[in-house]
């Protein structure tokens, strides 16, 4: 071979080795981008973990937010209990001092029965008048005290007969059909305390 063959030939391997690629900077770059990839997996990675905090913290917030709507509305119902307890204390008690003597006062009511039959006796008897004067001042004070204590004789006769307040010893036929289920008469006077029925009004009924 000629020495001008052999520099030919050594001048196309030199171009060759030229042109061949890296073989290193190949796996630089492989490298690069394999770690490139597990960058993003991990970015990824963390921005579930972040997302699945984010929607944990969303669920206890909520879950907080339920439970205090619920100690509200169970503190407003204990406030309304407490509030219709303490009214019904209040009552219960205004009734109480209202009625406690209720026993004493119904008491004297047989006394007062008494006191009229004896000046409808007395009225029979001429010579009577001062009796039934003092009489009459007797019961006109008991009949006050007992107002002024909350009692009141209930207003019977002529008036429609009500279970509520009259309980009827009898019942007799009347002329006028007006007078049906009306009290035609009342033997034995009905009272109430405080508007409270003390003492039924015995009553005799029209039929």
């Amino acid at each position: 071979m000629s020495n001008n063959s052999h520099k030919k030939h050594s001048a196309e391997e030199e171009k060759l080795h030229r042109e061949a690629p890296d073989t290193e900077t190949f796996d630089d770059v492989q490298e690069a981008a394999e770690e490139a990839d597990s960058q993003v997996d991990e970015a990824n990675e963390m921005l579930n973990k972040e997302l699945s905090d984010i929607d944990a913290l969303n669920k206890q917030l909520a879950d907080a937010q339920a439970q205090v709507e619920k100690e509200k509305k169970e503190y407003l119902f204990l406030m309304a209990e407490f509030d219709n307890f303490r009214k019904r204390t209040v009552k219960e008690k205004s009734d109480l001092i209202k009625n406690a003597s209720e026993g004493v006062l119904k008491g004297l009511l047989p006394i007062v029965d008494d006191f009229e039959r004896g000046l409808e006796a007395s009225a029979k008897v001429e010579d009577a008048a001062d009796v039934r004067k003092g009489m009459e001042l007797i019961y006109q004070k008991l009949v006050k005290y007992l107002e002024k204590n909350g009692v009141k004789a209930i207003d019977s006769t002529g008036k429609p007969f009500d279970a509520e307040m009259h309980e009827a010893i009898a019942m007799v036929p009347v002329p006028d059909d007006a007078q049906k289920g009306m009290v035609i008469d009342t033997p034995t006077k009905g009272y109430t305390l405080n508007d409270k029925v003390l003492r039924h009004a015995k009553v005799v009924v029209g039929q």
